[in-house]
């Protein structure tokens, strides 16, 4: 395809970048990235697009000469979700000479945040675990935390629900990635967001959810937040709707309104929850395709200019696996562009001052990407959508949750 279909991507960054960079006949430098990931086992349904993203977009930065005549080489492991994989995957990369790190999972991050600060290494997870960052110099959530997502989530039930108190319950990942995000929003309930947190049910492997959907028919629940990943939410919503339970509406009563956080919505979900997905809200920091818009469309062309099939294009979590990309590229772009020697210690420095003036804008995502000292979260802006007709189309503006500055 011609390159002018992807031009709006990052356009004024390439311009100054070939005006900064004098031409010249040696071979430019090569910054060393990496990313571990589930491309197989449990998650890889995200994991496989995630990884497209990444490596599509470091493709897009070397061949348009983004950063000149210097490029980026990024090694893409399989962990197959396992913590001990992604241990050895790490220490390979830190052999290798990485300055840079991308990480996946919650239960990885978690056990190697202590060697991440130990040297040092910036670190963007594609787990938005509020718990990732506690007491961690140098992990940065791309977007925002899953507990922010689940807490605007419930916000919206109680700025939109009709009739008192609304009955919530939470529908969740049987580990720390489901478990967590609860405990925040029961620190949101404690400081005054009015719901009533009525269970948390942490899911199995089973297809029958008719037990736990008869159970909270029984106490009166209205509305169900989800916290894990699509496959589980597809089976819920599957069940709901042979049931008759999904409403029509939002807090129709005596029916139940099925919401969910990153991981649980996005086009492949519709896929796989067919006609019980509609009515579905579904909130998350990224652009979707299926609403017209200039990011929807380099997110687009960027897959087809590398061969990738409708499914990974239209993915949510390919958007993500650009995002760290898109960071990635930008700290050493503003390294490069100060003088500074590429290296870890610097990439760190460009991170810590993208705020303020010097937030970045992705096309990726819904609100800026700032970080500081003390905000090591990076797009605190949401965005929530709901299945219309079989798509998802954006609900009300961007948004920031009032509650997680109330929790801190």
């Amino acid at each position: 395809m011609k390159t002018n279909k992807i031009s709006i991507w990052l356009i004024v960054s390439a311009v100054a970048l070939m005006l900064a960079v004098p031409g010249s006949s040696m071979a430019g430098e090569v910054y060393k990235t990496a990313l571990s990931l589930a491309i197989t086992g449990p998650t890889s349904d995200a994991g496989n697009p995630y990884s497209k993203g990444t490596e599509d977009y470091f493709k897009y930065v070397n061949d348009m000469g983004l950063l000149g005549d210097d490029e980026i080489e990024c090694k893409i492991r399989d962990d197959k979700y396992e913590t001990a994989i992604t241990k050895r995957n790490f220490e390979e990369f830190l052999d290798w000479g990485i300055d840079f790190y991308l990480n996946y999972s919650t239960g990885s991050t978690l056990a190697l945040k202590r060697d991440f600060d130990e040297v040092e290494m910036p670190t963007l997870p594609a787990s938005y675990h509020a718990g990732n960052i506690k007491g961690s110099d140098y992990i940065f959530l791309p977007i925002a935390s899953y507990s922010a997502q689940n807490i605007g989530l419930a916000e919206y039930v109680v700025d939109h629900h009709e009739g008192g108190t609304p009955k919530v319950a939470m529908y969740v990942h049987p580990s720390a990635f489901g478990r967590e995000p609860v405990k925040d929003v029961e620190k949101a309930i404690e400081a005054g967001l009015d719901i009533e947190l009525v269970e948390m049910v942490e899911h199995g492997e089973g297809l029958d959810v008719s037990g736990t959907l008869q159970r909270w028919r029984s106490k009166g629940v209205q509305y169900v937040i989800s916290q894990t990943v699509q496959s589980p939410v597809a089976t819920l919503l599957k069940g709901a709707s042979r049931m008759g339970l999904v409403a029509e509406s939002f807090g129709q009563k005596g029916k139940m309104t099925f919401m969910g956080a990153h991981y649980t919505g996005g086009n492949d979900l519709v896929a796989l929850a067919g006609d019980a997905a509609e009515n579905y809200y579904w909130t998350t920091s990224f652009i979707s395709t299926s609403e017209p818009s200039a990011g929807a469309e380099a997110q687009l062309a960027l897959a087809e200019k590398y061969g990738r099939d409708e499914k990974a294009a239209n993915s949510h979590n390919y958007a993500a696996g650009i995002l760290v990309a898109e960071i990635t590229t930008e700290v050493i772009k503003r390294a490069k562009a100060k003088g500074k020697e590429i290296n870890k210690e610097n990439l760190y420095e460009e991170l810590l001052g993208m705020n303020g003036m010097n937030a970045f804008y992705s096309q990726t995502a819904v609100g800026p990407v700032t970080y500081s000292e003390d905000d090591h979260q990076g797009v605190d802006t949401l965005q929530l959508y709901v299945v219309r007709d079989g798509e998802f189309r954006a609900e009300g503006k961007p948004f920031i949750p009032e509650y997680t500055g109330k929790i801190e």
